[in-house]
């Protein structure tokens, strides 16, 4: 696998379920870096591995895949969390969105729809699929996350998220903010860690989303 391969792990309680998985993920572009039974395994597996990508299931023994998603978010801030689930009722989904989860799929999900969910949660949006009624179940839930997120930040962190989505270089902000580009370029990293997302792309992203700035 290449550097710039998604990094993913598989938390799910059904060996045949983990391996399906991981066939549907032997493309290029993607990387399994482990699997778990349970959620305490994921936990452990999550804090050793720091994955790009948690895929986990909402029915785990035990503790659940919501309460796991929950204790990823605390513990790896920068992981991304796909749920994926046989159920398909709203309640699930927004318990598993206050948790911090990114994404949600059945299980019976075509595997390039998984891949593009992968895709999607790693450039820091959000991925839920068709059955869910978004606008009326989750959105609010998705506008606190997003809030609680942005309060995360310093002002000057958000005066370099603004330059970022606004597709300025680090040489260019760093003149125009009168800082040194190794300062800007720590701001940058800071961003990526707090908001749990990789790339910059990801970030100009999150900058929409939260009405920062206008899509262009």
């Amino acid at each position: 696998m290449t550097d710039s391969a998604i990094r993913i792990l598989i938390v799910d309680d059904h060996s045949l379920v983990r391996e399906g998985i991981r066939q549907a993920l032997s493309v290029p572009g993607f990387e399994v870096v482990g699997e778990a039974g349970s959620g305490p395994e994921g936990l452990e597996m999550a804090r050793v591995l720091t994955p790009d990508v948690i895929v986990l299931d909402v029915s785990l023994p035990g503790m659940s895949g919501i309460q796991t998603a929950a204790r990823v978010r605390a513990l790896v801030p920068e992981t991304r969390v796909l749920m994926l689930s046989v159920h398909d009722h709203a309640e699930y989904v927004l318990e598993a969105v206050k948790a911090g989860a990114h994404g949600y799929l059945r299980k019976d999900t075509l595997p390039q729809d998984l891949r593009q969910a992968i895709r999607t949660v790693h450039e820091g949006r959000t991925s839920f699929a068709d059955f869910v009624d978004t606008p009326s179940a989750i959105a609010p839930v998705l506008e606190s996350n997003t809030a609680q997120r942005l309060a995360l930040l310093t002002p000057r962190e958000r005066e370099v998220l603004l330059g970022i989505a606004d597709g300025k270089t680090n040489k260019q902000m760093a003149a125009t903010l009168d800082l040194s580009v190794r300062t800007v370029e720590s701001y940058r990293d800071t961003l990526m860690q707090k908001l749990g997302i990789r790339s910059v792309a990801g970030l100009t992203r999150f900058a929409i989303d939260s009405h920062l700035i206008g899509p262009s």
